[in-house]
């Protein structure tokens, strides 16, 4: 390969950590166990690396205790909490593979990833505002969920208790932290071995399971937190979801690599408690979305914060406006913020900009590639890499890529070919210093703010409406989210629907951010002369409608 090519080598200077988590997490308690290493605002909890480590051990005890062997399928489904990173210690500790469930889904898309994976125990939130955790198991109950033994519920001093489901606090006291098991089952443990899986929206209409590994999620967190030049004084505020990579590998694993510490302002997203986190806990790192930055920026008590210790953090999710990069460089102070892009698949991070990364390029590219893994951008009908400055598919290979899709081998060798490369189906650029631009998307993928929606998975469940004949689904610019969800539909002969009725069969049954945000009957669809449909016409004429426009990025 030359440097006229689009291909890149990360350095390799610094190792690859080839420990498992565990290992790798005890190590760092033994160098520093009287640091704080969590702060969790919204419960008024805080650990010493030390006290963490002993609260994880119990946990690991307790799950060995239900008869949980290495390998078995334990489930998440919560918000940000101290629960949520017990779990995640306690499972890598003794060889149970963590399954990360969306809070947002519901009934139908529980059922669906609890039984895909075979998780034998789920620990979840009870409630979250409107949503009704214990209530969506209920109605799902044994017959639908026949494999779930255990459902454990993060519980507070004074709840009721829940008939067939343990309490939290009740799982956790039954642990022993001294447990001799935990180090027996470490010593058989391999960095390679599966330790998390994640669901991504699939193209056919069901979610995928991304298996990850040790090595692959342990390295990437380190890298990342190398990238912000984390060290041991960082204390990084984390308002992005764990259930994400975002939160759970370049929150929680990039500081605990480096022996930093931890914040949590909330169990979900809110400005305010952000602003004031940073202030109290005197954060030096906060990550977000750009949606969330513009939700602290644009705050009514924004300025009475005193926000001065930030210097670094993580942009990352989709797109970043200029004056929004700006902003938060001068009015948060946060000189040193970098932008990630990556995919679950990679756990998740490919490309990375640094701290000292020029602003014209950290606004206009997502950096450059990260340690050990390669990069190229190849022609997606040849499959010959592009010279630099020219649009392809951007392909990744190395450490990060997934142990594959959770017992779906055909899928698994559509995403990764057979000498690694994983394929993103994102189009990217590269220029001639190895900075990447992501401009577009092979499969039409579309980032609400910060999740990715694949339309295919939402046309296929407004097929079921009994009234529903077509439909296409297409993302449409939007200032706030960077794009919402507009589904065409076609009904059946004879028939009559309301957006209203189309809305009311989607609430409960999938996730809040898949619900269409504009909905239009059609009696046809754009279509090629081979039958083809054209979603991009679909596109171009909702944005003339409704006078939208494509969000200006540098």
């Amino acid at each position: 390969m030359t440097l006229t090519e689009s291909y890149a080598r990360g350095a390799t200077d610094v190792p690859i950590i080839e420990q498992p988590i565990g290992a790798f997490f005890d190590d760092m308690v033994e160098r520093q166990p009287e640091r704080e290493a969590l702060v969790s605002r919204h419960e008024g909890q805080r650990f010493t690396y030390r006290e963490l480590q002993t609260a994880s051990n119990r946990l690991a005890s307790a799950l060995l205790n239900l008869g949980l062997v290495p390998g078995d399928r334990v489930g998440i489904w919560s918000h940000n909490n101290v629960p949520w990173v017990l779990l995640q210690i306690a499972t890598a500790k003794v060889g149970l593979i963590l399954v990360n469930i969306n809070p947002a889904y519901r009934t139908s898309e529980l059922e669906y990833a609890l039984n895909k994976v075979g998780a034998k125990a789920l620990v979840t939130m009870a409630q979250f505002k409107t949503s009704d955790y214990l209530g969506m198991l209920r109605e799902l109950g044994p017959k639908r969920l026949p494999l779930l033994q255990h459902t454990v519920w993060i519980d507070k001093a004074g709840d009721a208790e829940q008939p067939g489901m343990q309490r939290f606090s009740a799982l956790l006291a039954s642990g022993d932290p001294q447990d001799a098991r935990i180090a027996q089952i470490g010593a058989t443990l391999k960095a390679t071995d599966p330790i998390n899986l994640q669901f991504t929206s699939g193209t056919t209409g069901f979610p995928k399971g991304a298996t990850l590994t040790h090595r692959n999620i342990l390295n990437n967190g380190f890298f990342i937190g190398e990238c912000m030049k984390l060290t041991p004084e960082d204390r990084l505020c984390i308002p992005v979801p764990l259930y994400h990579c975002f939160g759970m590998v370049l929150g929680n694993l990039a500081v605990i690599t480096h022996g930093a510490t931890i914040v949590y302002p909330n169990d979900g997203f809110d400005p305010l408690t952000v602003l004031e986190t940073v202030q109290a806990e005197r954060c030096t790192g906060l990550h977000g979305v750009p949606t969330m930055f513009i939700a602290e920026l644009d705050h009514p008590r924004f300025k009475e914060f005193d926000l001065s210790t930030l210097r670094t953090g993580i942009m990352a999710g989709s797109p970043c406006p200029t004056e929004v990069m700006k902003r938060v460089v001068d009015q948060m102070h946060l000189g040193e913020i970098t932008i990630a892009y990556g995919m679950t698949e990679t756990s998740p991070v490919s490309c990375q900009s640094s701290t000292d990364t020029p602003q014209d390029k950290r606004v206009s590219t997502v950096g450059t590639v990260q340690p050990h893994l390669e990069i190229k951008i190849v022609d997606p009908e040849t499959g010959a890499t592009v010279a630099r400055g020219q649009s392809g598919e951007f392909l990744t290979r190395g450490y990060s890529v997934m142990h594959g899709y959770w017992q779906d081998e055909e899928k698994t060798r559509e995403a990764i070919d057979a000498e690694g490369w994983m394929h993103t189906g994102d189009l990217a650029v590269m220029d001639a210093e190895g900075y990447v631009n992501i401009v577009g998307r092979i499969k039409d993928l579309v980032i609400r703010g910060g999740e990715n929606i694949y339309p295919r998975e939402i046309e296929e469940f407004l097929y079921r409406h009994p009234k529903v004949q077509d439909v296409q689904v297409v993302g449409l610019p939007d200032k706030r989210y960077g794009e919402e969800l507009c589904a065409w539909i076609i009904v059946k002969p004879g028939q009559t629907a309301t957006e209203d009725e189309v809305r009311d069969f989607c609430k409960g049954q999938i996730a809040h951010y898949k619900v269409p945000r504009y909905i239009q009957f059609v009696t046809e669809f754009p279509m090629t002369v081979t039958g083809k449909i054209q979603k991009f016409k679909i596109r171009d004429e909702m944005k003339a409608r409704l006078g939208l426009e494509e969000a200006k990025t540098a």
